[in-house]
Protein backbone atom coordinates (compact mmCIF):
# COMPACT_ATOMS: atom_id res chain seq x y z
CA UNK A 1 0.00 0.00 0.00
CA UNK A 2 1.46 3.43 -0.59
CA UNK A 3 2.38 5.07 2.18
CA UNK A 4 2.06 8.94 2.71
CA UNK A 5 5.76 9.47 2.87
CA UNK A 6 6.37 8.03 -0.66
CA UNK A 7 3.93 10.87 -1.35
CA UNK A 8 6.17 13.26 0.12
CA UNK A 9 9.58 11.74 -1.44
CA UNK A 10 8.59 10.38 -4.82
CA UNK A 11 9.43 12.99 -7.26
CA UNK A 12 7.31 11.68 -9.85
CA UNK A 13 4.13 11.81 -7.44
CA UNK A 14 1.17 14.19 -7.90
CA UNK A 15 3.05 17.46 -6.69
CA UNK A 16 2.84 17.09 -2.79
CA UNK A 17 3.58 20.53 -2.40
CA UNK A 18 0.58 21.51 -3.70
CA UNK A 19 -1.28 18.99 -1.63
CA UNK A 20 0.29 20.24 1.25
CA UNK A 21 0.55 24.12 0.80
CA UNK A 22 1.70 26.31 3.32
CA UNK A 23 -0.90 27.60 6.26
CA UNK A 24 -1.16 31.22 6.94
CA UNK A 25 0.35 32.48 9.94
CA UNK A 26 -2.82 32.41 12.14
CA UNK A 27 -3.30 28.78 11.73
CA UNK A 28 -5.35 26.06 14.08
CA UNK A 29 -5.74 21.93 14.48
CA UNK A 30 -8.74 22.20 12.01
CA UNK A 31 -6.30 23.87 9.42
CA UNK A 32 -3.87 20.99 9.73
CA UNK A 33 -6.43 18.24 9.62
CA UNK A 34 -7.68 19.74 6.71
CA UNK A 35 -4.82 19.98 4.88
CA UNK A 36 -4.21 16.65 5.66
CA UNK A 37 -7.38 15.02 5.14
CA UNK A 38 -7.06 16.96 1.50
CA UNK A 39 -4.06 15.19 0.94
CA UNK A 40 -5.11 11.66 2.21
CA UNK A 41 -7.86 12.06 -0.54
CA UNK A 42 -5.51 13.26 -3.54
CA UNK A 43 -2.97 10.77 -2.57
CA UNK A 44 -5.73 7.84 -2.92
CA UNK A 45 -4.31 6.97 1.17
CA UNK A 46 -6.46 4.10 3.13
CA UNK A 47 -7.28 2.97 6.30
CA UNK A 48 -3.69 0.97 7.51
CA UNK A 49 -2.00 3.61 5.50
CA UNK A 50 0.95 5.21 7.20
CA UNK A 51 1.31 9.11 7.40
CA UNK A 52 4.72 10.86 7.87
CA UNK A 53 6.38 11.82 10.88
CA UNK A 54 5.23 15.34 12.88
CA UNK A 55 8.97 16.78 11.93
CA UNK A 56 7.91 15.79 8.13
CA UNK A 57 4.03 17.10 8.18
CA UNK A 58 5.10 20.25 10.08
CA UNK A 59 8.15 21.07 7.70
CA UNK A 60 6.04 20.70 4.84
CA UNK A 61 2.70 23.06 5.70
CA UNK A 62 5.33 25.84 8.08
CA UNK A 63 3.65 24.82 11.25
CA UNK A 64 5.15 24.35 14.92
CA UNK A 65 5.51 20.43 15.39
CA UNK A 66 3.37 21.16 18.68
CA UNK A 67 0.55 22.15 16.27
CA UNK A 68 1.07 19.28 14.40
CA UNK A 69 1.29 17.30 17.22
CA UNK A 70 -1.85 18.61 18.78
CA UNK A 71 -3.97 18.04 15.54
CA UNK A 72 -2.91 14.31 15.10
CA UNK A 73 -3.59 13.73 18.87
CA UNK A 74 -7.09 15.15 18.41
CA UNK A 75 -7.45 12.55 14.77
CA UNK A 76 -6.13 9.74 17.66
CA UNK A 77 -8.94 10.31 19.91
CA UNK A 78 -11.76 10.42 17.59
CA UNK A 79 -10.46 7.38 16.04
CA UNK A 80 -9.40 8.43 13.29
CA UNK A 81 -5.44 7.48 13.02
CA UNK A 82 -3.74 5.37 15.67
CA UNK A 83 -0.67 6.69 16.94
CA UNK A 84 2.55 5.02 18.43
CA UNK A 85 6.91 4.66 17.88
CA UNK A 86 7.12 2.04 16.63
CA UNK A 87 4.11 1.73 13.99
CA UNK A 88 4.00 5.67 13.74
CA UNK A 89 0.53 6.95 12.47
CA UNK A 90 -1.61 5.15 10.45
CA UNK A 91 -5.17 5.92 9.53
CA UNK A 92 -7.62 3.95 11.05
CA UNK A 93 -10.62 4.94 9.38
CA UNK A 94 -11.39 6.57 5.63
CA UNK A 95 -10.87 9.96 4.95
CA UNK A 96 -12.55 10.55 1.54
CA UNK A 97 -15.82 12.04 -0.05
CA UNK A 98 -16.96 9.22 -2.23
CA UNK A 99 -19.56 7.86 -0.08
CA UNK A 100 -21.34 11.29 0.28
CA UNK A 101 -21.77 14.67 -1.72
CA UNK A 102 -19.66 16.25 0.64
CA UNK A 103 -16.36 18.15 0.63
CA UNK A 104 -14.31 15.83 2.24
CA UNK A 105 -13.55 18.28 5.18
CA UNK A 106 -17.07 18.32 6.05
CA UNK A 107 -17.69 14.79 5.79
CA UNK A 108 -14.84 13.93 8.10
CA UNK A 109 -16.66 16.29 10.52
CA UNK A 110 -19.60 14.41 10.54
CA UNK A 111 -17.91 10.66 10.82
CA UNK A 112 -16.27 12.29 13.31
CA UNK A 113 -19.19 13.55 15.44
CA UNK A 114 -21.24 10.40 14.73
CA UNK A 115 -18.44 8.13 15.76
CA UNK A 116 -18.00 10.28 19.07
CA UNK A 117 -21.57 10.11 19.49
CA UNK A 118 -21.66 6.67 19.12
CA UNK A 119 -19.20 6.25 21.93
CA UNK A 120 -20.57 8.70 24.39
CA UNK A 121 -24.50 7.01 23.60
CA UNK A 122 -24.28 3.94 26.25
CA UNK A 123 -21.81 5.92 28.75
CA UNK A 124 -24.54 8.64 28.54
CA UNK A 125 -27.45 6.05 29.57
CA UNK A 126 -25.89 4.12 31.89
CA UNK A 127 -24.57 7.95 33.72
CA UNK A 128 -28.57 8.97 34.59
CA UNK A 129 -29.60 5.41 35.59
CA UNK A 130 -26.81 5.05 37.91
CA UNK A 131 -27.73 8.80 39.40
CA UNK A 132 -31.34 7.92 38.92
CA UNK A 133 -30.54 5.48 41.29
CA UNK A 134 -27.74 7.19 43.54
CA UNK A 135 -28.31 10.63 43.49
CA UNK A 136 -29.07 12.09 47.33
CA UNK A 137 -30.19 15.08 48.38
CA UNK A 138 -28.26 17.63 47.86
CA UNK A 139 -27.43 16.06 44.41
CA UNK A 140 -31.09 16.20 43.32
CA UNK A 141 -31.38 19.88 44.55
CA UNK A 142 -28.29 20.42 42.56
CA UNK A 143 -29.65 18.59 38.94
CA UNK A 144 -33.28 20.34 39.91
CA UNK A 145 -31.41 23.73 39.69
CA UNK A 146 -29.22 23.11 36.70
CA UNK A 147 -32.57 21.82 34.67
CA UNK A 148 -34.25 24.82 35.78
CA UNK A 149 -31.39 27.01 34.57
CA UNK A 150 -30.93 25.35 31.29
CA UNK A 151 -34.82 25.78 30.35
CA UNK A 152 -34.55 29.37 31.66
CA UNK A 153 -31.64 30.14 29.52
CA UNK A 154 -33.19 28.19 26.61
CA UNK A 155 -36.91 29.89 26.61
CA UNK A 156 -35.06 33.15 26.63
CA UNK A 157 -33.47 32.64 23.16
CA UNK A 158 -29.81 32.75 24.55
CA UNK A 159 -26.93 30.89 24.36
CA UNK A 160 -27.82 27.25 26.50
CA UNK A 161 -24.39 25.39 25.89
CA UNK A 162 -23.05 26.50 29.05
CA UNK A 163 -25.97 25.32 30.99
CA UNK A 164 -25.80 22.23 29.21
CA UNK A 165 -22.86 21.61 30.31
CA UNK A 166 -23.41 22.00 34.19
CA UNK A 167 -26.69 20.20 33.86
CA UNK A 168 -24.69 16.78 32.71
CA UNK A 169 -22.31 17.43 34.60
CA UNK A 170 -24.47 17.33 37.83
CA UNK A 171 -25.70 14.30 36.88
CA UNK A 172 -21.95 12.79 36.59
CA UNK A 173 -21.17 13.62 39.44
CA UNK A 174 -24.55 12.10 40.86
CA UNK A 175 -24.04 8.80 39.35
CA UNK A 176 -21.44 7.63 41.81
CA UNK A 177 -18.78 6.70 39.32
CA UNK A 178 -16.30 9.58 38.68
CA UNK A 179 -15.03 7.56 35.27
CA UNK A 180 -18.04 8.13 33.54
CA UNK A 181 -17.51 11.78 33.49
CA UNK A 182 -14.17 11.82 32.75
CA UNK A 183 -14.91 9.43 30.09
CA UNK A 184 -17.33 11.71 28.21
CA UNK A 185 -15.12 14.49 28.65
CA UNK A 186 -12.37 12.72 27.46
CA UNK A 187 -14.51 11.92 24.16
CA UNK A 188 -15.75 15.24 23.77
CA UNK A 189 -12.25 16.75 23.97
CA UNK A 190 -11.01 15.19 21.17
CA UNK A 191 -13.95 16.86 18.99
CA UNK A 192 -13.97 20.30 20.54
CA UNK A 193 -10.32 20.01 20.05
CA UNK A 194 -10.83 20.56 16.15
CA UNK A 195 -14.46 21.07 15.90
CA UNK A 196 -15.91 23.37 18.54
CA UNK A 197 -18.97 24.48 16.34
CA UNK A 198 -19.60 21.32 14.67
CA UNK A 199 -21.13 22.36 10.83
CA UNK A 200 -20.87 26.18 12.11
CA UNK A 201 -24.04 25.56 13.98
CA UNK A 202 -23.31 26.10 17.50
CA UNK A 203 -26.90 24.55 19.31
CA UNK A 204 -26.77 21.46 17.10
CA UNK A 205 -29.19 19.00 18.71
CA UNK A 206 -31.50 22.43 20.32
CA UNK A 207 -34.64 20.59 19.35
CA UNK A 208 -33.79 18.27 22.80
CA UNK A 209 -32.95 20.55 25.18
CA UNK A 210 -36.84 20.36 26.51
CA UNK A 211 -36.73 16.95 27.02
CA UNK A 212 -33.84 17.41 29.68
CA UNK A 213 -36.30 18.17 32.20
CA UNK A 214 -38.44 15.39 32.61
CA UNK A 215 -35.29 13.19 32.27
CA UNK A 216 -34.19 15.67 35.19
CA UNK A 217 -37.33 15.05 37.08
CA UNK A 218 -37.51 11.26 36.26
CA UNK A 219 -33.73 10.88 38.13
CA UNK A 220 -34.76 13.58 41.04
CA UNK A 221 -37.70 10.76 41.32
CA UNK A 222 -35.16 8.11 41.40
CA UNK A 223 -36.91 6.08 37.94
CA UNK A 224 -33.97 5.02 36.33
CA UNK A 225 -35.86 3.43 33.29
CA UNK A 226 -37.72 6.25 32.58
CA UNK A 227 -34.46 8.23 32.89
CA UNK A 228 -32.64 6.29 30.87
CA UNK A 229 -35.01 6.13 28.06
CA UNK A 230 -35.50 10.00 27.65
CA UNK A 231 -31.56 10.33 27.29
CA UNK A 232 -31.76 7.55 24.72
CA UNK A 233 -34.35 9.87 22.79
CA UNK A 234 -32.84 12.72 23.54
CA UNK A 235 -29.08 11.15 21.96
CA UNK A 236 -31.10 10.27 19.05
CA UNK A 237 -32.85 13.39 18.34
CA UNK A 238 -28.98 14.57 18.30
CA UNK A 239 -28.52 12.01 15.75
CA UNK A 240 -30.97 12.74 13.73
CA UNK A 241 -29.84 16.13 13.17
CA UNK A 242 -26.36 15.31 12.66
CA UNK A 243 -27.21 12.99 9.68
CA UNK A 244 -30.62 15.91 8.20
CA UNK A 245 -27.38 18.78 8.41
CA UNK A 246 -25.09 16.09 6.24
CA UNK A 247 -27.48 15.64 3.77
CA UNK A 248 -28.73 19.37 3.64
CA UNK A 249 -24.89 19.91 2.80
CA UNK A 250 -24.72 17.56 0.49
CA UNK A 251 -27.45 18.77 -1.58
CA UNK A 252 -25.94 22.26 -1.45
CA UNK A 253 -22.37 20.90 -2.90
CA UNK A 254 -23.76 18.21 -5.53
Amino acid sequence: MPSFDDALSDPTSANPADALPLLPARNTSRDVLEALSLMIETQGLTVGDRLPTEVDIAKRLGVGRAKVREALTAWQNMGIVTRNKKAGTVLAAEVSSNAIQLPVTVKLEAESLLRTHAVRRPLEIETVRLAAQNCDADHRRIIAARAAELIAVYEAGEDWRAADYRFHAALQDACGNPLFGQLIRQIQQGFNEVYEVPFGQAHLGQASIPIHLPMADAVIAGDADTAAALMEQILSMVEDEIRQVMQAMGARDV
